[in-house]
């Protein structure tokens, strides 16, 4: 009895789908990974007539959705519920089932051991960090993914992300424009591309006006963060008249800290943030945001891995979505 795809797989070091791809001559798998498997199949005498039988049931009908971040903070941060209504609402009517994974850097052999293990066809990547080596590894593998938010540690790899610098450029703009002259700034993390282009854009928006963008504290997209960072940026300078926070969920965090030491919004400090989750409509004073549409972000997302998994031809590399201010009582 000859070699079956498991062990094509498994000598290639990539999934049962992978193999299926290479043998159908489908686009989308790495040189790398090619080169694998057909050194697998030479090996193994692996006959293409008998890769023909097996290929009905290599797919899954399964992808996964892995987060880069601890369980609890992805099940009580109002973002990724966003991104994953998008990812549930896109799957609607395509009969593919969702594995939610939970991705920490001690279990990460694991994790690539399950993906590339044939469970799954395809993954959909989110909240990296720093060069984190999964997207790359995942790609090598001949595994097909979509990560959210520009991947800061692979190249050619698909990717959908929100226009964070012209969002934040437009806030910028918004704070000079109703005449505030010391705006300062509470970043996201500096080891994610999101945090990086956010302030990028502020930069460039102060810049356009002449204004000093010296005022720069950073949080880690928590509401303690932002209290933390925006007491840090009184303690510098009592004059700040205007803040942009990078993401709304610190600007909750910003305001009671602006609250706490007797400063009133907008009169004292202008504040702007992002995303325009719905916590921003009811914050006190409602919170002037800049809009991406996150339910989109993951509706996208899905949408380029399953085109992918059809065999689409000529897909974006990356698509970049709009962003919008909205313009309520605190800017």
């Amino acid at each position: 009895m000859g070699a079956r795809i498991e062990e094509v797989a498994r000598e290639a070091g990539v999934s049962k789908s992978t193999v299926s791809r290479v043998i159908n001559g489908e686009q989308y798998v790495s040189s790398k990974a090619r080169e694998a498997v057909h050194a697998a199949i030479l090996t193994l005498g692996y006959s293409p007539n008998q890769a023909a039988r097996t290929l009905a049931g290599s797919r899954t009908n399964c992808i996964a959705l892995v987060v880069s971040e601890q369980g609890s903070r992805v099940l009580s941060d109002p973002f990724f519920a966003g991104v994953l209504r998008g990812v549930h609402a896109e799957l609607t009517g395509h009969r593919v089932q969702l594995v939610l994974m939970m991705s920490q850097q001690d279990d990460e052999k694991d994790l690539v051991g399950y993906l590339c293990g044939g469970h799954v066809d395809g993954a959909l990547v989110l909240s990296l960090h720093g060069q984190d080596p999964l997207p790359q590894t995942l790609v090598d593998a001949g595994l097909p993914i979509v990560v959210g938010g520009r991947p800061l540690g692979a190249s050619g790899v698909p990717y959908v992300d929100a226009d964070n610098f012209n969002g934040a450029l437009e806030a910028a703009r918004h704070l000079a424009t109703v005449g505030r002259r010391r705006i300062a700034t509470i970043a996201g993390p500096k080891d994610m591309a999101v945090g990086m282009d956010r302030l990028s854009g502020w930069r460039r928006g102060l810049s356009e006006s002449g204004i000093e963008s010296d005022l720069v504290a950073y949080g880690d997209f928590t509401p303690e963060s932002g209290a933390q960072a925006m007491a840090e940026l009184l303690a510098r300078d009592p004059d700040i008249d205007g803040v942009f926070v990078a993401a709304d969920i610190m600007a909750l965090g910003a305001l009671q800290a602006l609250h706490a030491n007797g400063k009133r919004v907008p009169e004292d400090v202008a504040v702007v943030g992002f995303d325009d989750l719905a916590l921003a409509s009811t914050a006190v004073p409602p919170l002037t945001t800049v809009k991406q549409d996150v339910e989109q972000l993951g509706r996208t997302m899905t949408w380029r891995l399953l085109a992918e998994l059809a065999g689409e031809e000529g897909l974006p590399p990356s698509l970049l979505l709009p962003t919008s201010l909205v313009v309520r009582a605190s800017a």
